[in-house]
């Protein structure tokens, strides 16, 4: 396949690094390359089978919108820009495109969803939640996507709302912490992250699973057929 990563950053190089390693051909640009998604032409979009995007929340956008005007399938790992993800799912299926999103694209991350999944009764049975989240210090968006998931799968529908405290120290790659306290007992579950080669390997693996397919994906929904 022939790919094109958005962003040049810690995990963006890394995509890159991966998706040769698997066999594909790749192309990318860094944000100072495209601003506002200019240097998505036609002509360089023809060339791609598929885009991967690990960029910054303002940057996203622009990009999801030239790869769907052109039909370029596309994944993204950056986050901070959800509060237009029902705009995006819009044009996407008016475009009949494919497009696949996530949070985090490590499959440890992902079982970790499920396991909050499997916890969640536990907001219904006296036990209140605490999310701690800890990042790197150029992390842009504060509480990460992934505490946000978190938070939303186990926040009831009418149960009070769960705080999300977010740290950003060092070169800290991922860590995220929930606490479930209750009268008797508490529950701490943990994901911690070694490195950023985990999150490349899921988005270039999720960028072969696209391929052919249409339609707005979630990587949680996918992540179990890779």
């Amino acid at each position: 396949m022939k790919f094109l990563v958005l962003g040049r950053g810690k995990t963006g190089a890394l995509v890159v690094e991966v998706a040769k390693e698997r066999g594909h051909e790749v192309e990318s640009l860094a944000g100072h390359e495209n601003q506002d998604g200019r240097a998505l032409t036609p002509e360089l979009l023809r060339r791609v089978d598929v885009a991967i995007d690990f960029t910054t929340p303002h940057a996203v956008i622009a990009n999801v919108i030239r790869c769907a005007e052109e039909n370029v399938p596309m994944v993204v790992g950056t986050t901070g820009w959800y509060q237009h993800l029902e705009k995006v799912r819009e044009l996407v299926t008016e475009r009949k495109g494919s497009f696949l999103y996530g949070s985090n694209f490590s499959v440890g991350v992902n079982l970790f969803f499920k396991a909050m999944r499997a916890v969640a009764p536990a907001m219904t049975k006296g036990y209140r939640a605490n999310i701690v989240e800890k990042h790197h210090v150029h992390k842009k968006d504060k509480p990460s996507g992934t505490a946000v998931t978190i938070q939303k799968i186990l926040e009831p529908v009418d149960g009070p709302k769960i705080d999300i405290t977010s740290l950003r120290e060092g070169d800290t790659v991922g860590m995220h912490m929930v606490v479930l306290d209750s009268a008797h007992d508490t529950l701490l579950l943990t994901h911690d992250a070694k490195s950023r080669l985990g999150f490349a390997e899921g988005a270039v693996r999720a960028a072969e699973w696209l391929k052919g397919r249409k339609g707005f994906y979630e990587f949680p929904d996918i992540v179990d057929q890779l």
